[in-house]
């Protein structure tokens, strides 16, 4: 019975480990970056901050980054429209 538990205890770690390895990586990949945070609370707007504190920091960096996207469009077709 002990030469089970030798050989089980083992190999139960090792799939713990290499599943939370898996945990991590999806982690990691959905994780805000501390200079986004810095970038959001210099330049959030309060509509911004409101869904900060209503809906948590993620729905409030999506609203960020999707400002953000909407004035580089905005300086892209401002330039292409400076050129013509």
């Amino acid at each position: 019975m002990t030469v089970w538990y030798t050989a089980a205890v083992p190999l139960l770690i090792m799939l713990f480990a290499l599943m939370m390895e898996r945990v991590e990586t999806r982690l990691q990949h959905d994780a805000v970056q501390e200079n986004e945070v810095e970038e959001f609370l210099e330049q959030a707007r309060p509509d911004e901050v409101r869904a900060l504190f209503g809906s948590g920091i993620g729905r409030a960096l999506e609203l960020f980054r999707l400002r953000r996207i909407g004035r580089a469009t905005l300086v892209k077709s401002r330039k292409v429209r400076q050129r013509l």
